[in-house]
């Protein structure tokens, strides 16, 4: 008798059709039954996985919510259910940090089903130049280009986080429970300011789809330096508002410092799922090189495989998507995963946001968020 599964991913193209595609065309092939659900994007990224373990035997989830998840015994670890040989091949196959995103204490939580990190967006038509290749150059964009930061929900400091990496310190690099130094602090503060006076007030609640939205969509957005890569924006568009990815801006120009926050999605088994020889063989296809070369992006996903970031026919078909943006992908940094971290992120990002409202002092902010990170900091 064929088993059936409860699945939960995210309200999205890009999160839903190709995992509900393969569920239906391959039923018969693996044997396994997959429902799967949707929850909207703020639920992808905030909603407690606890309780989403609790309803369902597979979920797509976001790697910073791993320390939440193991701390409450959530999730099985993959070493339980696949070979070594298998999760070695898929660290080495995966781009960036992709698998090591869903690793902690040495076990691993989640398979690297999509890849994605904060790259820049813009509208080639809307721009005198090329994209700016350093953030000094995006900050000299002329005053008529609309420029906006992705500031929305857990936005706001993620696009901290990817400036200060890209400084050379990502956050909690200097030392456990220190947020970041003053100096290379108050160097992002410098940029997000320059950048929110020009920012238009109606995208600042736009998270990345919305976004994303109103650029291809309108010619009220021309850049937006940092936001997380949505190969659909970049299908077959060949009319005057295509919007084109690239790489993100670095202080110096140098190649080497594109660096961001690391996104994408998981794919993980909660405990209540009984997980039969036919539901594993069935994520090995998820994971192999012809899926994520041809079945996933044929079916609007953004796969995790190197291969398929290169692969020049899908490249062919997302106008560069995966090749302009892989060394971001490649350089990337993963955030926190301790228990607690997700709370830290929701609240940073509420602090950046005021800050710049308001025009509060730099102090104010640094020591507040220094102050929110240790009291949620938690040694993984």
């Amino acid at each position: 008798m064929m088993r059936s599964y409860r699945a939960l991913t995210w309200d999205h193209p890009r999160g839903y059709e190709a995992l509900a595609a393969a569920a239906s065309a391959r039923a018969d092939v693996d044997g396994v039954d997959i429902q799967w659900e949707k929850q909207p994007l703020e639920g992808f990224e905030s909603h407690p996985i606890e309780e989403l373990c609790s309803a369902y035997d597979i979920v797509v989830l976001d790697h910073p919510h791993l320390g939440e998840a193991v701390a409450r015994g959530c999730l099985q670890p993959l070493e339980a259910l696949f070979e070594a040989s298998d999760i070695a091949q898929w660290q080495a196959q995966s781009i960036g940090p992709s698998l090591r995103s869903y690793q902690i204490g040495g076990q691993t939580w989640a398979l690297p089903l999509d890849a994605a990190a904060q790259v820049m967006a813009c509208r080639p038509d809307l721009l005198d130049a090329p994209p700016p290749a350093t953030w000094a150059d995006v900050i000299d964009l002329p005053a008529a280009t609309p420029v906006a930061l992705s500031l929305a929900g857990p936005h706001a400091i993620l696009t901290f986080m990817s400036i200060a990496a890209t400084l050379g310190e990502p956050i909690g690099s200097l030392e456990p429970g220190v947020f970041v130094s003053e100096p290379t602090g108050r160097k992002v503060l410098d940029v997000l300011r320059a950048l929110y006076r020009r920012t238009a007030p109606e995208t600042i609640a736009l998270n990345p789809i919305r976004m994303l939205d109103l650029m291809s969509s309108t010619d009220r957005l021309a850049l937006c330096p940092l936001i997380f890569g949505y190969v659909n924006y970049s299908r077959g568009a060949t009319t005057s508002r295509a919007v084109r990815f690239a790489d993100v801006p670095t202080f110096s120009g140098a190649p080497s410092e594109a660096t961001s926050v690391i996104g994408g999605t998981g794919i993980a088994l909660s405990t209540r799922c009984e997980a039969t020889p036919a539901l594993l063989a069935h994520l090995r296809w998820l994971l192999s090189e012809p899926a994520q070369r041809e079945f996933i992006p044929q079916h609007a996903g953004q796969p995790s495989h190197r291969a398929a970031w290169h692969d020049g026919r899908v490249n062919e078909l997302t106008h560069g998507f995966f090749e302009r943006t892989s060394r971001t992908l490649e350089q990337s940094w993963v955030r926190p995963r301790f228990d607690g971290y997700i709370a830290f992120q929701t609240e940073a990002s509420a602090m950046v946001r005021d800050t710049l409202a308001r025009g509060a002092g730099d102090a104010d902010l640094l020591n507040g968020l220094q102050s929110s990170y240790r009291q949620c900091f938690k040694p993984v």
